[in-house]
């Protein structure tokens, strides 16, 4: 149906749409049918004046707008008719007493003009088929012979005028093409108050979506943020705790040392305030061997060992026998006594020197 000629609305000019709509092409302008407006109101108010020109009838008239246009872009049915008249066109009243007597069926006519209040629309059978070229619709509306009856009955209870069309057409393309095939239509089109209010409301939707979607984007990202937030959040205190039980273990180390240098500074005495001379110091480390001595007599003798293996220090016998699933508390407790037992070494190491 892309050769059938279809005006759309625009504006009030549905008087124009309706004869470019009738006749198949752009025949007639606001301008042109304007013009016969201003015709037909000067030969109506050279009849008024026939009564008088200072009658109230005529003044009357003068003051009231023009019954054939407006400034919307209305046309009255006299513009209609007469631009008709240019082509050799007639139009009949449709439900006249003149007309129904003919008793003419409705699908041996060419074309009908329908009127409600101030639209204009045309009928009209193009080849072998009607449609309605109403200009309110988005396009042609097929109408099938047998419906085509019952579609003029359902205007006329709506209200409309219908008036048929007398006279030869002007030839046109789409009348030419639809003489040889005959279309099918699979969906009526709409009006164009419906499409635009479905194109708004599938933009609106479109927009509702995308907003939609950009929330649950952003706040997907949030959550993998927060996410990674967490995770590093975690890392650090597992960082922080181990550092704080390293801390822990070196300040126990440290004041488990402290504690026991304390002890062996008060076995020693110790003469405050001046400095020992070699006379002194040779009596107390000959004291310190003799009490040493003293201690290895009272001690058993412990078990001898094999030549070929190394002795067993007392670092390495603690930690043999703590194991592998030994505690926090066990590991600070070795600990303490290894610091203990290196602290008693270097004590006899400088004795014995």
């Amino acid at each position: 149906m892309e050769s059938i000629f279809h005006e759309k609305q625009e504006g009030s000019l549905c008087a124009q749409h309706c004869l470019n709509n009738l006749l198949q092409g752009e025949y007639f302008s606001p301008v042109e049918l304007s013009s016969i407006a201003h015709q037909l109101d000067e030969e109506e108010r050279m009849r008024m004046a026939e009564g008088g020109v200072t009658s109230e009838d005529y003044r009357t008239f003068l003051q009231q707008p023009s019954g054939n246009m407006d400034d919307s872009g209305f046309f009255s049915i006299q513009v209609i008719s007469n631009a008709l008249k240019v082509w050799g066109l007639e139009l009949i009243l449709f439900n006249s007493p003149e007309y129904q007597r003919l008793r003419i069926d409705p699908i041996n006519e060419r074309s009908f003009i329908c009127n409600y209040k101030e639209h204009w629309f045309t009928v009209r059978k193009l080849g072998k088929q009607w449609f309605n070229l109403n200009s309110l619709l988005t396009g042609p509306e097929l109408i099938s012979d047998t419906y085509l009856a019952l579609f003029l009955a359902q205007l006329q209870q709506e209200g409309y005028s219908i008036f048929v069309v007398k006279g030869d057409l002007p030839d046109c393309e789409a009348d030419q093409l639809l003489q040889m095939i005959r279309v099918q239509q699979m969906q009526r089109p709409k009006l164009i108050g419906e499409e635009l209010a479905q194109l708004k409301e599938q933009r609106v939707q479109k927009t509702d979506l995308e907003r939609v979607l950009e929330a649950n984007d952003g706040s997907g990202m949030l959550d993998e943020d927060e996410e990674d937030l967490q995770r590093a959040l975690a890392l650090s205190r597992q960082e922080i705790d181990m550092e704080d039980e390293e801390a822990d273990l070196r300040r126990a180390i440290q004041l488990s040392m402290q504690g026991t240098s304390r002890n062996i500074s008060q076995d020693i005495p110790q003469t405050s305030g001046t400095h020992l001379t070699s006379e002194e110091l040779r009596k107390r480390r000959e004291a310190y061997f003799e009490m040493q001595q003293q201690q290895q007599q009272q001690d058993p003798p412990g078990p001898l060992t094999h030549p070929c293996e190394k002795p067993t220090t007392s670092s390495e016998a603690l930690s043999s026998e703590l194991g592998d699933a030994m505690s926090e508390e066990d590991m600070l407790q070795a600990a303490v006594t290894m610091s203990l037992e290196t602290v008693r070494n270097n004590f006899k190491t400088e004795g014995k020197k």
